[in-house]
C-alpha cells in the first residue's frame, strides 16, 4: 500500500514508531484534497469518526507536535489556553471568527506590503503573518 509507506516514512522522519493509530492520523491530515484547520479535540473527533478507530488525545497531541517540528504541519496559537493547527504549511494568512471559532485563510497575495519600523537588535525578521479577528457586526 503506497499511502501507508508514505505515511509511515513521514512518522520515522518526525521521530515517531508507525503504530496503527499514527497511520490513521496521518491518513485523516494528509490524504484530503484541500488543506483544513483543527484543534486537537477536533481532529480526535475526525479520526474517531472517519477512521472508526479510538485514538488517545495524548497520541494525537504527541504526533502533531512531532510534525509541527518536523514542518509537515502549522501552529496557530489563538489563545493561551487554545491553538489551532493547519495542514496548509505554504506561507499565508488567517481570519479568525471569533463567534463561531473558524479559522479561515488567507492567500498571501491578499495582504499588501507590511513596513515594519521597529527593529530588535541582533534580530532579522523571518517572516509576517496577519491575524486578523473578526465578530458579528452589531
Amino acid at each position: 500500500m503506497v499511502y501507508a509507506d508514505h505515511y509511515i516514512n513521514k512518522l520515522r522522519k518526525s521521530g515517531l514508531r508507525p503504530t496503527k493509530q499514527r497511520i490513521k492520523i496521518c491518513e485523516v491530515l494528509f490524504d484530503n484534497d484541500q488543506t483544513f484547520h483543527f484543534t486537537i479535540k477536533e481532529l480526535v473527533k475526525i479520526i474517531e469518526n472517519q477512521a472508526k478507530i479510538k485514538v488517545s488525545l495524548a497520541t494525537v497531541y504527541n504526533t502533531v507536535h512531532a510534525f509541527i517540528n518536523k514542518g509537515y504541519l502549522k501552529e496557530i496559537p489563538i489563545k493561551s489556553s487554545v491553538s489551532y493547527y493547519d495542514t496548509n504549511t505554504a506561507h499565508h494568512h488567517h481570519f479568525f471568527d471569533e463567534n463561531d471559532g473558524r479559522l479561515i485563510d488567507i492567500n498571501h497575495s491578499d495582504v499588501g506590503p507590511i513596513d515594519i519600523q521597529t527593529k530588535i537588535p541582533g534580530k532579522k525578521i523571518k517572516s509576517i503573518e496577519v491575524f486578523v479577528k473578526l465578530e458579528d457586526q452589531k
